[in-house]
C-alpha cells in the first residue's frame, strides 16, 4: 500500500476532519495524541496544547491509498509548504470526483478547474485552505 504524510502546524485534526468529508471514509482508528506518546529522554516537558496536538491520523481516501496526518510542533522544525508535490487521485466515476472537488474546493486556490479535458475524461487541480495540493481526475460522465 502506498501511503501520504501530511504534517501540519496545529491544523492536523480540522484538515482531517474536512477530507474525511470530502472522501466519505472514516479513521482507521482513534486520533493519536503527542501527550499519548512516551517521552524521549531528552525532550522538554511538553505544554497542554502540545500534548492536545495530533500525533498520527489515518485516513483510507481512493484506490487504498492512506493519507496519515500529524501536526508538528516547533520543536519537530519548521514546516515549508511548496509545489514539489500534488496527490493526484483518479476516480472512478465523474460524479465522485466532481463530488470531492467540490468539497475540497471550499477555501481553496483553484490551479485548475475540474472540467472536460481534451479526451474526454475530467481533471482539476487545487490548493486546498489546509494548503495541500490535490489533482483530481476521473473519466467523463456515463
Amino acid at each position: 500500500r502506498t501511503s501520504t504524510y501530511l504534517h501540519f502546524g496545529g491544523a492536523a485534526e480540522a484538515a482531517f476532519a474536512f477530507y474525511k468529508a470530502a472522501f466519505g471514509t472514516e479513521f482507521t482508528g482513534p486520533i493519536e495524541r503527542m501527550g499519548d506518546l512516551p517521552a524521549h529522554p531528552a525532550q522538554a516537558e511538553m505544554s497542554a496544547e502540545e500534548k492536545n496536538m495530533v500525533a498520527s491520523v489515518k485516513l483510507p481516501i481512493a484506490g487504498g491509498h492512506l493519507l496519515i496526518g500529524n501536526d508538528a510542533p516547533a520543536w519537530m522544525g519548521t514546516l515549508v509548504h511548496g509545489n514539489a508535490m500534488d496527490i493526484g487521485i483518479e476516480l472512478d466515476t465523474h460524479a465522485e470526483a466532481a463530488h470531492i472537488f467540490a468539497v475540497l474546493s471550499e477555501g481553496a486556490t483553484i490551479e485548475f478547474p475540474f472540467e472536460e479535458m481534451f479526451d474526454g475524461n475530467y481533471f482539476g487541480g487545487l490548493v486546498d485552505k489546509f494548503g495541500t495540493q490535490w489533482l483530481i481526475s476521473s473519466p467523463g460522465p456515463a
